[in-house]
């Protein structure tokens, strides 16, 4: 099955802060599916680092109060291309983001407190119907 699977899981140091998230479980998802590795935050223009940003309302906006809503929708569509073009069957991603956070993000104080909604990435991806899950869960879908 091709996958999506968010890039800072694989090592790619390409989080707000210049560093990545990588995560074990990822290399043994890799032995038996195709990985597309995505940054939706990256290909919508952001730079590696960049200010830390969370969903407020129905914005995206950066620690300093900057609005980075567009760049995030746009990094989000054109990952939604990739996920057409190889036909992912699910995707993997950075838990709490708020581009792939999926069932909770961050709510936008920064605070570090959380809530219960999902990432503009995933809120695309579940409405094309591709199933999402986050790097806590690589472990339980592997031993399905």
């Amino acid at each position: 099955m091709n996958i999506l699977i968010s890039a800072c899981l694989l090592g790619v140091e390409c989080r707000y802060d210049g560093g990545h998230n990588y995560c074990g479980a990822a290399d043994r998802l890799r032995e038996k599916h195709h990985l597309i590795p995505v940054c939706p935050e990256v290909y919508g223009g952001l730079p590696v680092p960049r200010v830390p940003s969370e969903i407020l309302g129905d914005r995206v906006v950066s620690r300093e109060g900057c609005d980075v809503t567009e760049e995030f929708y746009r990094g989000a569509r054109a990952m939604m291309h990739l996920a057409r073009y190889f036909q992912c069957g699910l995707a993997v991603l950075k838990e709490r983001s708020p581009s792939c956070g999926s069932g909770e993000v961050y709510d936008g104080t920064f605070s570090k407190r959380l809530v219960g909604g999902d990432g503009i990435f995933v809120r695309m991806l579940k409405e094309e119907g591709i199933p999402v899950i986050g790097e806590s869960e690589i472990e339980d879908f592997l031993s399905e």
